[in-house]
């Protein structure tokens, strides 16, 4: 099997970490070869946090170039704009529509961009875009949006909804696994 790639973008504290864990269960559970690779920046700043995640029958680097993810997952909308470079021709982008205003929007030295989803589409792009903070707090808490964005992903990869809960089961405490599962259908079910 070829290498396959996937990118996963937003601000600091919404979960992206945990979202390269689930994912990355779920494919070590199906036998491949898995590389992850976090980048933080100014993550606990509310700055940009970007994970890759690569698998395949051999993996060497988990580092994504421009050009060569098979699917972002954004969990903030300029975060998807910021990163649409690196999916490559034929990938899929699937994004939250929240929008967090970065620090020039903040201090007024720019304004947030307007029509981020109709940009990205008259690129031709294919592009699931889903209200994950209003599905998350349906599911009974907002930090639940990054696991609405798993059941997003699950819709676009060929693994089984059962191997993915029970990714979830073997990455979030039993507390919140409930919260967490319930989550991940409404995003599965968009």
């Amino acid at each position: 099997m070829e290498t396959k790639s996937i990118m996963i973008v937003g601000v600091g504290g919404q979960g992206s970490l945990l979202a390269s864990r689930i994912i990355g269960n779920v494919l070590l559970s199906q036998g491949f070869d898995v590389k992850v690779s976090e980048v933080h920046g100014m993550s606990q700043r509310g700055g940009s946090v970007v994970t890759y995640v690569k698998y395949g029958d051999k993996v060497y680097s988990p580092v994504i170039e421009k050009g060569e993810a098979d699917i972002i997952v954004s969990f903030e909308l300029l975060e998807a704009a910021r990163w649409i470079s690196y999916l490559k021709k034929g990938g899929h982008l699937i994004t939250s529509t929240q929008t967090l205003d970065p620090m020039p929007v903040i201090t007024g030295a720019a304004k947030y961009p307007e029509n981020i989803i109709e940009k990205i589409k008259n690129l031709g792009i294919d592009i699931i875009a889903a209200d994950a903070l209003a599905l998350a707090e349906e599911a009974g808490n907002a930090k639940t949006s990054n696991v609405v964005l798993m059941g997003l992903i699950a819709s676009k990869m060929s693994f089984d909804e059962s191997v993915w809960k029970e990714a979830i089961k073997n990455c979030v405490p039993e507390k919140f696994l409930e919260l967490n599962l319930k989550a991940f259908d409404l995003g599965k079910n968009i």
